[in-house]
């Protein structure tokens, strides 16, 4: 992870936020290659979410919104994680991952079933009369120092308008999904859409995390990229089996690795209180096993406390058979700099080439930042001319970085580190004949080809299946 990390500073990918200030804790700036990947992952997504689909549209909600919205989501009661501190220490942390690495050590310790938590909202309680004294910092090692949890509020709130009073009082989002719930009726009214459809939103969310960390992977400022599915209740659990198959293979065709992927399904304890059944798919980070994405079936929940707490009608009427009804939801939700973190890291990869160290980032041509590399072997003779002109080519097909100077194997490597699945070099044969050698990022296999050809031969590979 730590090599991940350089690279990204080193390469301009993701830099820390205000870091001539010192630095804001848990808050990533993304550089000229980050942006550009993450753009592209964006587009991927959407492609494959809207364009691939003919009864899924999109919506761009905004970050504020009433604040009746979050109290119909439950978010201003119930969007709290306990919250304990290690008097010893100082450090923070949340009580449910404290209450994991319990468990897991009486696991171990084949402690007997009756004297663990079950996982469910009776942990804490059950904890601190049980064990609770026993519980370790993770922090410091310490044990007896770890105070009560406390309930800690995760959204972040503002004021709308010139007085900071109560009434003036709203939240940067903590998920998109509610933009697109109270965008549900308005969508079914101009969409022209009939169930089963979902609709698509990518957006900032905002969460005042209490253990923010493990690089971009959990931080307090970040984007989702969610797909909710409307469909009739009877419905909602095969359409949850064809989702998670769906998803689970879009991961694939991004190019993760499939012995790193794994579907897990919630246990009733882990359920949230709207799902009737829920997966995760999930990637095993150099930290563990940690969620990639959600797959929720939400029922009716949502639409039914916006239609409580509105008091617009939110069903849907089946204009066959005449039978109105409040349909289920099936989310499939994901964070996008999180995948851009699952990318980094299962395309990390070194090995030595000629004598020298080589790191690579196998990155799905696709998604990588620059497409092509594009090379003159020298400066002088009109070379660097022709690489320019072809440069042009490419661009009407993909991002290219085009380098002049320093040996041909240098100019490979600083692309090869940083995704690019191609390096096309022009040389002195191609003055006769026309023709340049391509050479592949993974493979090392270099051909010749024609310069006309190549912005064919690559808008081809470039075709997402």
């Amino acid at each position: 992870m730590d090599k991940v990390v350089s690279l990204c500073k080193r390469r301009g990918f993701v830099f820390q936020s205000s870091e001539i200030y010192g630095g804001l804790a848990s808050i990533w700036d993304y550089g000229p290659l980050g942006i550009a990947l993450k753009n592209n992952i964006a587009n991927y997504w959407w492609r494959e979410m809207t364009q691939l689909h003919d009864n899924i549209v999109g919506v761009d909600a905004a970050i504020l919104m009433h604040p009746q919205v979050w109290k119909a989501s439950g978010h201003v009661d119930g969007f709290v994680d306990p919250l304990v501190d290690c008097k010893q220490c100082k450090a923070r942390f949340k009580a449910q991952d404290l209450i994991k690495q319990w468990r897991a050590k009486k696991k171990l310790a084949a402690i007997s079933d009756g004297e663990i938590p079950d996982g469910g909202e009776g942990d804490i309680e059950q904890l601190m009369k049980v064990r609770w004294p026993e519980a370790a910092c993770p922090s410091c090692g310490t044990t007896g120092n770890l105070t009560a949890p406390r309930q800690f509020n995760l959204m972040l709130k503002t004021f709308l308008g010139p007085v900071e009073e109560s009434a003036a009082v709203v939240y940067l989002r903590p998920e998109t999904a509610q933009g697109i719930y109270v965008n549900y009726q308005n969508v079914v009214n101009t969409a022209r859409v009939k169930l089963p459809f979902g609709i698509a939103q990518i957006g900032k969310a905002f969460r005042n995390e209490i253990t923010p960390g493990n690089f971009i992977f959990r931080t307090r400022e970040f984007e989702q990229m969610e797909m909710q599915f409307f469909v009739p209740p009877a419905d909602a659990t095969e359409w949850l089996v064809k989702w998670c198959d769906k998803r689970f293979k879009y991961y694939k065709k991004l190019g993760i690795r499939p012995d790193k992927l794994r579907l897990h399904q919630h246990t009733p304890q882990e359920l949230a209180h709207y799902a009737a059944d829920a997966y995760d798919i999930e990637y095993e980070f150099p930290f563990g096993w940690q969620e990639l994405e959600g797959i929720h079936n939400r029922t009716d929940f949502d639409l039914k406390r916006h239609t409580e707490f509105s008091g617009k009608d939110l069903s849907y009427m089946n204009e066959e058979t005449k039978e109105r009804f409040v349909p289920y939801i099936i989310e499939t939700s994901s964070g996008l700099n999180r995948t851009l973190l699952t990318c980094l890291v299962d395309g990390y990869y070194e090995d030595t080439q000629d004598g020298e160290a080589r790191t690579v980032l196998r990155l799905a041509p696709e998604i990588a930042p620059f497409k092509a590399g594009v090379f003159s072997l020298v400066k002088k003779d009109g070379l660097a001319e022709l690489a320019d002109q072809l440069a042009n080519d490419l661009r009407k097909v993909g991002a290219v970085f085009v380098d002049h100077s320093g040996s041909i194997g240098r100019r490979y490597r600083r692309m090869d580190e940083i995704g690019t699945p191609w390096g096309i070099t022009v040389d002195y044969q191609t003055k006769e004949d026309q023709t340049v050698t391509l050479r592949d990022r993974d493979t090392l296999e270099q051909l010749r080809i024609k310069m006309n050809e190549l912005p064919g031969w690559m808008a081809a590979k470039l075709v997402v299946g």
